[in-house]
């Protein structure tokens, strides 16, 4: 199927993706301004680590009660009452600001956005034709990068101590809802639970799953903390929105430079690296917050685009090293211990936030990078890169539910095709 195909296929997906659009930019507004609004009221970091914890562990738990509730009332029903029922959730985020009751709110809310996410990806899946689906997939994580640092700047409108930001997020999860329950087409199937099983992981790539738990602690303290730090280290409310949505456009835009050059070469020595540069711009962040927190927004670019290329590195690595038949599997594998890692993230930076200061969060990271660079190259010691004609290619990765697996192109593999180096090599994981 020729380029012009995919015009058509965007024109006929728009209301589709026009609701994805509207709710990627309500969560990065909301994100931020809960981040903002603790630290007016002064929750502790810890206290704001764990508000933000309980959204992750809603997400994870979504992914097995979401599909089972699908598969009960129909797609449309279910987005309906997840929709909204997640919109009240900013509203009564304004009426009773107290730590617990957000938690249970964030909770909540994680459940329903990881239900919203399964239905939106499940219909665009099933609407894409094999041939256009990895450019399709491109485009939606186009539009989460660019929706998630958009919903950055929406922090500017309005009074941040008030109400109207989180209407605002309200208002992006109920128009959410229109393209969905619109859509003239048939309902997709329903999306199986992903099977989570740490040990064949673990045989399989013990680097691919530690990547994926430490892209989880990174971007889970990221995105439940930024806000403060940025907050911590004097930002005013515009600096707080550059400085995220500049790391955020940057995971966008390095992730492909350096998951291309990782097709290349062993990706294992590639996330090493990445995490070395990571963690020595991060220890140039905490530095840089005490004498020039301005330099802070352009290096945050440099900081985001390392951070956001981990995950997307770990997938295509294990990817390298399985049989393609097994790729949403084992990636549905993945993202549940991001998820897992994102859970624990905000917690643990807001220990080491309590202790240490807010600009410390760039220790947080340093440290998270440092270890995973460890462990790359202890696996690097023992054992053989993936040759070169046995690699699949790499595919740039964010977040959302299992069912956006089934767009990612590596899945369209030919069954017959040989399987991959570490197929049948159990007793030589990497």
């Amino acid at each position: 199927m020729n380029d012009s195909a995919m015009g058509p296929l965007l024109v006929r997906l728009s209301t589709l993706l026009s609701g994805v659009a509207l709710l990627v930019v309500g969560v990065g507004l909301l994100f931020s301004v809960l981040g903002l609004r603790a630290g007016l009221a002064d929750f502790s970091s810890i206290t704001l680590g764990l508000v933000t914890s309980a959204y992750f562990v809603g997400f994870v738990l979504g992914t097995y009660l979401c599909p089972v509730m699908i598969r009960r009332v129909g797609h449309i029903r279910a987005f309906a009452a997840m929709a909204s029922l997640a919109s009240t959730m900013p509203i009564l985020h304004a009426l009773w600001i107290d730590p617990w009751f957000w938690g249970a709110l964030r909770l909540v809310t994680g459940v329903c956005m990881v239900g919203l996410y399964i239905v939106l990806e499940s219909w665009l899946n099933s609407l894409a034709p094999n041939a256009l689906r990895g450019r399709l997939f491109a485009v939606y994580m186009a539009i989460n990068f660019v929706g998630l640092a958009v919903g950055q700047w929406l922090i500017l409108v309005g009074d941040r101590l008030g109400f109207v930001p989180f209407a605002m997020v309200s208002v992006m999860f109920s128009f959410a809802l229109l393209p969905i329950t619109m859509t003239p087409v048939d309902e997709p199937e329903p999306v199986e639970a992903p099977r989570l099983s740490l040990r064949s992981i673990y045989e399989a790539s013990p680097v691919g799953m530690g990547a994926a738990l430490s892209s989880g602690l990174i971007t889970g303290a990221f995105y439940g903390m930024a806000a403060l730090f940025a907050q911590g280290v004097g930002f005013s409310d515009a600096q707080v929105a550059s400085f995220v949505a500049a790391a955020i456009l940057g995971g966008a835009f390095f992730q492909w430079p350096v998951g291309h050059y990782s097709d290349t070469h062993d990706r294992r020595l590639v996330l090493m690296w990445v995490c070395i540069f990571g963690a020595g711009v991060c220890s140039l962040g905490y530095l840089l917050a005490g004498v020039s927190p301005d330099s802070l927004i352009p290096l945050a670019v440099l900081f985001g685009g390392l951070i956001f290329a981990i995950y997307g590195l770990c997938v295509a690595h294990v990817n390298d090293v399985i049989d393609s038949s097994r790729l949403v599997e084992f990636s549905g594998g993945l993202l549940l211990i991001h998820g897992i890692g994102a859970a624990i993230g905000p917690v643990a930076a807001g220990v080491v936030m309590d202790v240490a200061g807010s600009s410390s969060l760039m220790l947080y990271f340093a440290a998270v990078m440092a270890g995973l660079a460890l462990y790359a190259l202890k696996r690097l010691r023992y054992f053989t890169p993936v040759p070169a004609e046995e690699k699949s290619t790499f595919v740039a990765m964010g977040g959302g539910s299992q069912a956006v697996l089934q767009m990612d192109p590596r899945s369209l593999a030919d069954d017959t095709s040989p399987p991959a180096h570490g197929a049948h090599a159990p007793d030589a994981p990497r």
